[in-house]
């Protein structure tokens, strides 16, 4: 089953103890398509939720495509912007998590998992 594959990948490439393990995911539509008219739609490999409600953006990469960090940027943020309607409290905004398999050296790190935040360093 393509959902139990996907829990397993994600609690073993997440690290996750057993008090955060997801134990459900729905695998969501990958089309991303524009709320503005005009603007970029984008298609993921694998969109999923969580029970938490956490969302997973996984991409597959082979080749260093230019621009792909800012893709990566532009996925995440396209599918945190697109959780709230008009009205939404920003508070019910839940954390996407992106994993990028790539078979090239993306960052300069030597470990195959690196973890990144969005953090004020002052």
């Amino acid at each position: 089953n393509k959902t139990e594959i996907l829990i397993s990948f994600l609690n073993a490439v997440l690290q996750l103890d057993d008090s955060k393990r997801i134990i459900w995911v729905e695998i969501l539509n990958p089309y991303q398509l524009p709320l503005v008219f005009g603007a970029k739609s984008t298609i993921l490999d694998v969109k999923a939720k969580d029970n938490a409600g956490s969302e997973y953006i996984v991409e597959m990469q082979v080749t260093d495509k230019l621009g792909f960090a800012k893709r990566v940027v532009y996925y995440s943020a396209k599918s945190y912007s697109s959780q709230l309607n008009i009205g939404d409290d920003y508070y019910q905004l839940k954390p996407t998590i992106f994993i990028g398999i790539l078979n090239f050296d993306f960052l300069e790190n030597p470990h195959y998992l690196s973890k990144h935040l969005i953090l004020d360093v002052d």
